[in-house]
């Protein structure tokens, strides 16, 4: 967190039948905090209850040291930016920007000029008289984040922001978001189960799954020390937790050599293009090495993915040429092998 105080503080409890969601959150002023798990971990479920759409069943909400829960969602000084942007289909862009500021009190003529200057900052002056229905998807998302950014908020709440894009609009639109979210001086608050939206908009993140903060910490930390097999798999990595003694941690039956001095419970970590696979024991005494079936084999960017099974459960990366050399299909057994150094062992 550095030196910044914590502008926003909430402990957010919400009980549902047969769910729990129980998570603590602290955010700096001028900090971004990703809220990033699977369907169903309670993402959406915490920044409706920030944004006073969910009712708490316990703890509290405090934003620069005033006590939000207590309050309406009308009286929270935030501002929201939804998946779907909900623009007011029958209002221009300008009209949606300036419907917050005219909602708090401001004049007509106060409310357009906030509107107009906001449009100007996102890049869209020239679709002030637009209606949403003549807005591509970018900019329709610029034009909710101008309307979330027009009541002034202390808070900026967004859902899921990028996910209604496709890919190349999506490229551009997180650098702009990006570049904007920079100018603000509040909590800001993003929902997402994109990994890359995460990492490259927030400055922080907090894990959930099943209601509850698994692991949090900033986006590099996270990535390079995943604590759960849905991190690691977000991440690209395979994950095994162990038992270490020095330089040598016991999964299951399999020793692995690793690099790092360990001891007690700890994790193992690898990436797939670490993991060679052979059709007979390779030559030598490489460490690390153990038989495994073939799971499954697919595509996966230039390369092939491989899934084996085992003592040590993996995914593979390796060349097309490399499955054809190998000969490989399902079913058939290889040998798997990782480098010491290729792996990254770490206290669980």
């Amino acid at each position: 967190m550095g030196e910044q105080p914590v502008s926003l503080h909430a402990h957010l409890v919400v009980d549902r039948p047969a769910f729990r969601l129980d998570v603590d959150l602290r955010v700096a002023s001028g900090q971004v905090v990703a809220l990033l798990g699977p369907n169903g971990a309670g993402k959406t479920t915490a920044l409706r209850a920030l944004a006073g759409l969910t009712a708490l069943s316990g703890g509290h909400i405090t934003l620069d040291d005033r006590p939000l829960h207590p309050l309406t969602a009308e009286q929270r000084p935030i501002g929201m930016v939804f998946q779907d942007y909900l623009l007011f289909p029958h209002l221009s862009a300008l009209e949606n920007v300036a419907f917050g500021p005219r909602c708090q009190g401001a004049s007509k003529q106060e409310a357009r000029r906030t509107a107009s200057a906001l449009l100007e900052r996102v890049g869209l002056a020239a679709y002030a008289s637009a209606k949403p229905r003549q807005l591509s998807g970018g900019q329709a998302q610029r034009v909710a984040l101008a309307r979330a950014l027009a009541v002034e908020p202390r808070m900026l709440l967004l859902d899921e922001p990028l996910a209604a894009l496709d890919a190349h609009t999506r490229l551009e639109i997180r650098s702009h978001l990006r570049h904007h979210l920079a100018g603000f001086d509040g909590a800001t608050v993003l929902v997402t189960h994109d990994p890359l939206d995460a990492m490259v908009l927030a400055d922080h993140l907090v894990v959930v799954e099943d209601g509850a903060v698994v692991q949090e910490g900033p986006p590099a930390e996270v990535a390079r020390r995943p604590r759960t097999d849905y991190v690691a798999r977000l991440v690209g990595l395979n994950l095994y937790r162990g038992v270490a003694d020095g330089r040598q941690v016991r999964v299951g039956d399999v020793p692995f050599s690793v690099t790092e001095q360990v001891e007690g419970p700890a994790f193992v970590a690898f990436s797939p293009a670490a993991v060679a696979l052979y059709r007979s024991r390779p030559d030598g005494t490489p460490r690390n090495v153990w038989q495994a079936r073939i799971e499954g084999i697919e595509r996966h960017g230039d390369n092939v993915r491989v899934h084996i099974d085992g003592p040590i459960v993996a995914s593979a990366d390796i060349t097309t040429a490399a499955v054809a050399d190998l000969d490989l299909a399902r079913g058939q057994r290889v040998w798997a092998s990782v480098k010491a150094n290729e792996t990254h062992a770490y206290p669980a």
